[in-house]
């Protein structure tokens, strides 16, 4: 073991000497820092494109929906006022459509004509959002 002369003016000289530095900006090996990518992931989380499951997929096939461009905004604006009041699991409604987000991953869960529903309940929601 070597020992460490009295050679040394300051802690500084024996850091350098026996200790490595780190850079304090944490990078990945492809160059890019912890902090940029968390910023990215959080970019996409609030502003990122609504998803629909292979449910609510299905359920617009089966039930013959299709969403115009303004619809599908008008869809996404809900989502994102949902998700400024806190809401996770919403009741979006789009002029005679009925869609359950799950907000906080974007998701649509579910799709239907409120029309075809003759009880109008919807059930495991805590907001909704009309648009």
């Amino acid at each position: 073991m070597n020992k460490i002369s009295n050679q040394f003016v300051s802690i500084e000289q024996v850091t350098d000497q026996y200790l490595t530095r780190k850079s304090t900006d944490a990078v990945t090996s492809s160059g890019v820092s912890f902090e940029d990518i968390l910023k990215q992931k959080q970019d996409a989380k609030a502003g990122g494109t609504l998803k629909f499951s292979k449910h609510a997929t299905m359920r617009l096939m089966d039930r013959n929906i299709n969403l115009s461009e303004e619809q599908n905004e008008r869809l996404e604006t809900g989502v994102f006022k949902a998700g400024e009041k806190g809401i996770r699991e919403s009741l979006v409604i789009v002029d005679s459509l009925a869609f359950i987000v799950n907000v906080p991953n974007r998701t649509v869960v579910t799709a239907m004509d409120r029309t075809e529903s003759d009880d109008n309940i919807y059930t495991n929601i805590d907001g909704a959002v009309i648009t």
